[in-house]
């Protein structure tokens, strides 16, 4: 009988590398698409006459708005301050008040001394590196400035402890310049609003500078600083009780 052979059955050609992985990106290049599609547009910028109409309700509301750091003069403010950084207006007061009554000028600080100082100021956070900024700050104020705060934004922040916000601060509150302070008030209040988006504090300062309308601006930054604080709260706000509710451009509010 004669001898049957089989031939061996063909193998399926192999799947080319590039046509597996066109397979595997198509569903992610898709997923990307989609993503892209359902982000949400920016907000319609303020009108001009909305940002008045905000500013006005502001002062109607608080014609002459104070800081609620204390302080006797700007040698006491600029101190004040320079405390403030990561601490509350409050406990800054609680501490400055009996500070400032044995040293309220740059001298009597230096009379004090960095040991003295701590244990006035050793409730506010970091005492230690701000006791020594305070009286750095004290003496270059007295060998380069003649005793006297001075009054430009660089000079300011030359200063141990300062920076552009304490410049800004100082510059606004004791002599009266249109600077715009930007805290995490201001900054959040900025940002949420849509009156002033930005990335940092400076986008945000530059964003309100340049949108406020100069008869609003000596106040401008106290104005916002205690809408952040007392009712654009930062997990709670206070929507119903906004003064801007009806203009805000924020799609979380609750009114």
């Amino acid at each position: 009988m004669a001898k049957i052979t089989r031939k061996p059955a063909p193998r399926k050609a192999p799947v080319p590398k590039k046509k597996a992985k066109a397979t595997v990106a198509r569903p992610r290049a898709l997923a990307k698409k989609s993503l892209k599609a359902t982000k949400p547009k920016s907000t319609k910028p303020w009108t001009p006459a909305e940002i008045h109409e905000v500013f006005s309700r502001f002062r109607k509301a608080n014609p002459e708005p104070k800081g609620e750091l204390e302080h006797v003069n700007p040698f006491t403010l600029l101190v004040a301050v320079v405390l403030s950084a990561q601490a509350t207006d409050a406990g800054v007061n609680k501490a400055t008040r009996e500070l400032f009554k044995v040293a309220d000028t740059p001298q009597k600080m230096l009379d004090l001394g960095e040991e003295r100082l701590r244990e006035y100021i050793k409730t506010i956070g970091l005492y230690r590196t701000k006791a020594k900024n305070v009286i750095a700050l004290s003496a270059k104020v007295l060998a380069e400035f003649g005793g006297k705060v001075p009054r430009t934004r660089a000079e300011i922040e030359s200063l141990p402890g300062a920076g552009r916000k304490t410049a800004n601060v100082v510059l606004n509150m004791a002599f009266g310049e249109h600077t715009m302070a930007v805290d995490t008030h201001v900054f959040r209040v900025g940002n949420r609003t849509g009156l002033a988006p930005g990335k940092t504090p400076l986008e945000v300062e530059f964003g309100l500078e340049k949108v406020i309308p100069a008869e609003f601006m000596l106040h401008a930054h106290h104005w916002l600083i205690l809408h952040g604080r007392y009712t654009c709260l930062a997990r709670k706000p206070r929507c119903e009780v906004c003064l801007i509710n009806d203009l805000c451009r924020w799609p979380e509010k609750t009114v």
